[in-house]
């Protein structure tokens, strides 16, 4: 009979966290469990807040059955510093909760983002390398790696880090979800009556600088990194190939039948707000899902991304050489999760 592994997600909501669910649910070898909550259906959900170390360990009594952790949830603070004690403390709380239930953990795999190499301060240099020098705390990737490091040095659990960049999903309300931006914009545009121009700067436009993590692709990585020998206690970086966004425009503007116009630089943050009442003609003309618009797109993020003006390239040469060989075409997966949005109608 063969062995059956017993997954908890947490951050299961999330871009990362939905696409992992999936991918579990669908796997005969695993059975998952989501933490709080999931978006797929058939898959049980604990309820608790990681933040609480009491209440944490009593509802994870439920998980005491639990071999694999995957780690992608993520609360803001007011600052650096409190975002990292907020997230080291979340993951903390959790890995107490499962120890105390008595669960078999056999291997974490955690999720960190460009940021771990400073991108959010500035310039960084590129390309990215696993073992590249931290900056001056706070980053609370250090801190919940350095956890990892010290409960796995103390026996507790094997553990695997991934390090996706710009996660491409499905997932609406989520405000890292660039497809949404390029979504809803270009539905707004298109209703305008104007072509799509792109909304950062011509540098940003025209240069190599983006690089995006199907969500997916990512669901089967996880996997990978949870079981292979050569993923023990290694952190990879998890992106596709660099890529132009005056190319991925115009993909975008094919797939919403417009013409491209040139790049016109404003801030979404600022602009975009005040296109609620258009967004909800839209909605009502095309039977759209109810999602307030205020939490439909993170325009914030857009601004920070179609603005990144220096290399945003992870250097993939050490995730392959371990063994994960598969590949995706970054164009490819942006436009599908539009279609996949639209067919939700999430996007007109």
């Amino acid at each position: 009979m063969a062995t059956v592994n017993i997954a908890l997600v947490a951050g299961a909501s999330g871009i990362i966290g939905n696409a992992l669910v999936r991918e579990l649910k669908a796997r005969p070898d695993w059975q998952v469990r989501a933490l709080p909550r999931t978006l797929v259906d058939g898959v049980d959900s604990i309820k608790a807040d990681l933040t609480d170390a009491q209440g944490s360990a009593k509802a994870l009594l439920q998980a005491a059955d639990t071999t694999h952790l995957f780690y992608a949830a993520l609360k803001g603070g007011h600052d650096l510093a409190d975002e990292e004690a907020i997230n080291q403390g979340m993951l903390r709380n959790l890995l107490d909760g499962l120890k105390a239930a008595g669960a078999p953990l056999e291997r974490v795999v955690h999720y960190q983002g460009a940021k771990v190499y400073g991108v959010h301060l500035g310039c960084a240099s590129a390309p990215f390398y696993e073992d590249d020098p931290r900056h001056l705390p706070a980053n609370f990737y250090y801190a919940q790696e350095d956890l990892l490091r010290e409960r796995g040095a103390a026996g507790d659990f094997e553990w695997s880090i991934l390090r996706p960049d710009v996660v491409v999903g499905d997932v609406v309300g989520n405000p890292m979800n660039i497809v949404m931006v390029i979504g809803v914009f270009a539905a707004l545009s298109k209703a305008a009556g104007v072509p799509l121009r792109f909304p950062g700067s011509h540098k940003t436009y025209s240069g190599v600088f983006a690089q995006t993590t199907d969500s997916t692709w990512l669901a089967h990585a996880s996997v990978w990194a949870a079981q292979a020998p050569a993923a023990h206690n290694r952190v990879f970086n998890l992106v596709g190939e660099p890529f132009r966004w005056e190319r991925i425009w115009k993909r975008v503007a094919k797939e919403f039948d417009m013409e491209v116009g040139p790049p016109q630089p404003f801030s979404l943050a600022r602009q975009m707000p005040a296109k609620a009442e258009a967004w909800g003609r839209l909605v009502a003309e095309h039977g759209l899902q109810q999602v307030p618009y205020e939490k439909l797109v993170g325009w914030a993020f857009g601004d920070f991304v179609f603005n990144t003006e220096f290399d945003m390239i992870s250097d993939m040469g050490k995730i392959r050489r371990a063994g994960f060989g598969e590949a995706v075409k970054t164009e490819a997966t942006i436009v599908a999760a539009l279609e996949r949005l639209r067919t939700a109608k999430f996007l007109p």
